[in-house]
């Protein structure tokens, strides 16, 4: 399997109102060192998985959307718990409709040094 990943960062502030999650079940703040990896089998006509510049724009465009936003005022999260978990599906989600090919992704949120989350599919 070849791989291609790139890096970025988003900053943004949520809750998430349950008493499952405890103090951060009120508002707080989350920065998310943000990993995307591009994954085949083989390479395409240019002996690469994706253009890497083309990678980042991606990723950078996407993540723009949520950059320095209050996730629970954005009409598309009503009503659901943005969990870490839960944004790097959704991160994924979009990065693949921008996608013209069959590339595997993963997609992972890395809250803290010790602690992250991530989706591949």
């Amino acid at each position: 399997m070849f791989t291609v990943k790139v890096t970025d960062h988003i900053m943004i502030a949520h809750s998430l109102p349950d008493s499952f999650f405890g103090p951060a079940q009120h508002m707080h703040g989350a920065t998310y060192v943000t990993e995307v990896t591009f994954m085949s089998e083989k390479l395409n006509d240019k002996n690469v998985v994706i253009d890497i510049g083309e990678a980042s724009d991606i990723t950078k465009d996407v993540l723009s959307e949520l950059a320095y936003k209050n996730l629970d005022e954005l009409p598309q999260f009503k009503g659901i718990l943005t969990t870490t978990e839960f944004l790097a599906k959704y991160i994924h989600g979009k990065i693949k409709d921008r996608l013209n090919n069959d590339l595997r992704l993963k997609v992972e949120l890395l809250e803290s040094h010790i602690a992250s989350a991530s989706y591949e599919g």
